[in-house]
């Protein structure tokens, strides 16, 4: 190429041209894809979808026609863009669980509640439109609007529709911008209107005086919205929040059952039915028996949780499935849409209504003007028809001798040319004397026509009241009652399995080799229990299935395992360690079960112990937690149940030297873990070299005799013979008669 040849294209800097690039994508996505309009609340594709079936004659009395020709006027026309884009869209505006009040009426399948987007191919479905579109379109002739070339300035378009509702808030609408994006819930029309009507009386009123006419969303399906109304206020301020909403329900006591029969917005029966399935596979929700889907035509949401028995609290079923499903669902509110000016902004409740307020005001007054235009010139060539046939035959001597008529028409009776060529265009049948009645009269009324159009328009006051005449107007004929109720709620909370499931009575049962199980009832016999080769019966604990077990090893450690969930007793269990994980050589050597405010007296054989609750002792963790400590060289005693009342109890403590202590129980700390207090002086040395230890405890109630198990027999002492052996506690205690210094045990008896 020489160098005196231009060339045909430009060089500029990347960056300038990327960032230029960008920007003009990002308007466009902006303005002309995502974000509806404050006028009448559509995007383009919705916009054009419906001006194109009104184009196409598609009104609500028309005959339904083929979804695939709607989208092909819109594509060919208006739109070039991808079919299936456009149709998912004109399906959403059909969708009765979608749109609050939808756009279009659909014949075939339109999708469900379950799976919006099972619809048919556009080829199948047939659409018109709804009676509530007139809203958008009734005074789209009528000079309300500005109209614009389609992509390739072939036809032209309407910029943005009339309408007389404020369709913005009514549908709502959500999309995805560069940088932005908008989710505006659905509202009430009558709700929507008295907030309109509110501020058309009231200009200074604010958001929270609006909110008294318009509290909160209205979703199409009918569960409740929990958001307190305060909340709601600040959102409908900020223009920015979320609202949650409930599914509604009720409890059928005779059949134990809850039925869902109103499900949150676009939530799908079927995927809480998979949600609710897999906590119950999961043994999460042991309180239900069992799941239903029992819809049909006549109950579209029927969704039955079948309980285990009445004794359930379904109040608490439904708080934890509300927390763990989409049975309660938070809603995003982002009210951000373009205004009037062309420009995106997030609007209060109160500006986005004095917004649309004043563009349809002005498309009124549009309106208005433009009809009072037609009735000045109906009158002007009313007015010339008149003269006509004042001089009839005048008229038609000059229509029937000159070659042009028109100017001489014109110049004869003081004519314009409009008035001159609407009396040429006469037919002989109109020249008859009723005709000029009917001219007469059609004048006088489009006189006082003209007269009450001038007065509106020259009023603001009469313009203001003239909008809000038409708003009340259209909710007679679209207004319906709210579906979605405020209702006031604590919030959900959920609850663990113990706590929802039934309480039955369970009989927890350890093993020598530290293996559990656990059988229904307390009447059963845990030594009779079939055991492993080499195993044998170690300890069992009478509790509840809602409670949880807890299991004391040899180090000192507690640890605790829900007892529904331990394997049953027709089985030999499985072992602790599966499921526990207790320090190396440790061995589990105690089972406890009973209500967290139920009292142990935990003790070493060194005769140091405390009283603890057993609510104290729960642990989540795999590794239990420390509760006991052992002095050098003691070893952990089996836990000793206390009274609920202790009053004067005492305690009994009995040393492998033979000696024996008894001293008031409640001398005796409670504590949450620790080594304890001393029970019985025993030197620290005797206990290192297991000279001395603890062999047997006992809690001796008022008046009651201790049976001493000493080598193979026992003596019985009554609370008389045990006076010498009571001291305070800590003291070394008082030996035994020489037969009975061998001791095995303490047994407590009734006193005679």
């Amino acid at each position: 190429m020489s160098d005196s040849v231009a060339p045909d294209f430009e060089t500029q800097p990347l960056r300038e041209f990327t960032e230029r690039a960008y920007l003009d994508y990002s308007m466009y996505v902006i303005l002309d894809r995502a974000l509806p309009h404050v006028s009448d609340g559509l995007k383009p594709v919705q916009r054009r979808i419906v001006y194109a079936m009104s184009e196409l004659g598609l009104s609500a009395a028309a005959k339904y026609k083929k979804s695939a020709r709607t989208v092909g006027d819109v594509l060919g026309k208006y739109h070039p863009h991808g079919d299936a884009a456009c149709y998912e869209a004109m399906v959403h505006m059909a969708q009765p669980f979608t749109y609050r009040y939808p756009l279009i009426d659909g014949q075939g399948n339109w999708g469900s509640p379950d799976d919006p987007k099972s619809f048919a191919a556009m080829r199948y479905t047939e659409a018109r439109l709804t009676p509530y579109a007139r809203v958008l379109l009734s005074e789209l002739g009528q000079g309300t609007v500005d109209w614009i070339p389609n992509f390739d300035g072939a036809l032209q378009e309407p910029e943005r529709l009339p309408a007389r509702l404020p369709n913005v808030l009514l549908n709502g609408g959500s999309g995805i911008a560069v940088g932005m994006a908008t989710d505006i819930p659905p509202h009430n029309l009558r709700e929507a209107v008295d907030a309109c009507v509110h501020l058309l009386d009231h200009p200074e009123a604010d958001t929270a005086e609006l909110c008294r006419h318009l509290p909160a969303p209205d979703f199409p399906t009918a569960a409740e919205i929990i958001t307190p109304r305060a909340e709601l206020q600040r959102i409908y301020e900020r223009g920015h929040g979320t609202v949650k909403a409930r599914a509604r329900w009720e409890y059928e006591r005779e059949g134990a059952q809850i039925v869902i029969h109103a499900l949150p917005y676009q939530v799908a029966g079927a995927k809480v039915m998979e949600q609710i399935a897999a906590q119950l596979q999961s043994r999460k929700l042991p309180m239900v028996e069992d799941l239903r889907d029992e819809s049909d035509h006549d109950a579209p949401v029927r969704i039955v949780v079948q309980l285990r028995s009445k004794r359930v609290d379904p109040e608490r079923v439904m708080d934890h499935l509300f927390a763990t499903t989409d049975l309660e669902r938070g809603y995003r509110v982002h009210i951000n849409v373009i205004g009037l000016d062309g420009r995106p902004r997030v609007f209060s409740l109160r500006d986005l209504l004095a917004e649309w307020l004043a563009f349809r005001t002005e498309t009124v007054r549009r309106r208005l003007t433009w009809r009072l235009e037609k009735v000045e010139d109906r009158l002007h060539i009313l007015e010339g028809l008149l003269t006509a046939y004042l001089n009839i035959d005048e008229v038609i001597a000059i229509i029937r001798e000159e070659d042009e008529p028109k100017p001489v028409l014109m110049e004869r009776f003081g004519l314009t040319d409009a008035q001159a060529e609407a009396i040429l265009e006469l037919r002989l049948r109109h020249l008859a004397r009723l005709e000029e009645m009917k001219i007469r009269g059609e004048q006088g009324d489009l006189e006082r026509e003209r007269d009450e159009l001038r007065a509106i328009l020259g009023d603001e006051a009469k313009l203001r009241e003239q909008v809000k005449q038409e708003l009340l107007s259209d909710v007679e004929n679209h207004g319906d009652e709210r579906r979605s109720p405020l209702v006031n709620r604590e919030p959900a909370r959920a609850m663990d399995e113990t706590e929802l499931m039934p309480s039955e009575p369970v009989t927890v049962v350890l093993s020598t080799k530290g293996w559990v199980r656990a059988a229904k009832g307390h009447e059963v016999d845990p030594t009779s229990l079939s055991y492993r080769s080499g195993d044998g019966y170690l300890d069992h604990a009478a509790g509840r299935s809602n409670q949880p077990a807890v299991f004391l090893d040899s180090t000192g450690r507690a640890y605790a395992l829900p007892a529904h969930s331990l394997p049953s007793a027709r089985s030999q269990g499985e072992p602790l360690t599966k499921r526990l994980s207790p320090p190396e050589g440790a061995r589990f050597q105690s089972v406890l079960a009973g209500e967290s405010e139920a009292r142990f007296l935990l003790a070493s054989d060194a005769g140091y112990g405390f009283i603890v609750p057993l609510g104290e002792l729960h642990s989540r963790n795999r590794a239990g937690k420390a509760v006991l400590t052992l002095p050098d060289g003691a070893a952990a005693l089996p836990p000793l149940a206390l009274p609920e009342e202790r009053g004067e109890a005492e305690l009994a403590v009995a040393s492998s030297d033979g000696r024996l202590l008894l001293f008031p129980l409640e001398s005796l700390p409670e504590m949450a873990r620790g080594k304890g207090n001393k029970l019985i002086g025993i030197p620290a040395q005797r206990v290192r070299d297991r000279e001395e230890i603890v062999v047997a405890l006992a809690v001796v109630p008022p008046g009651a005799a201790v049976k001493v198990l000493a080598g193979g027999s026992g003596k019985r002492l009554t609370a008389e013979q045990l006076e010498p052996f009571r001291a305070a506690r800590g003291r070394r205690g008082v030996q035994l008669p020489q037969g009975l210094r061998k001791i095995r045990g303490l047994e407590v008896e009734p006193g005679r």
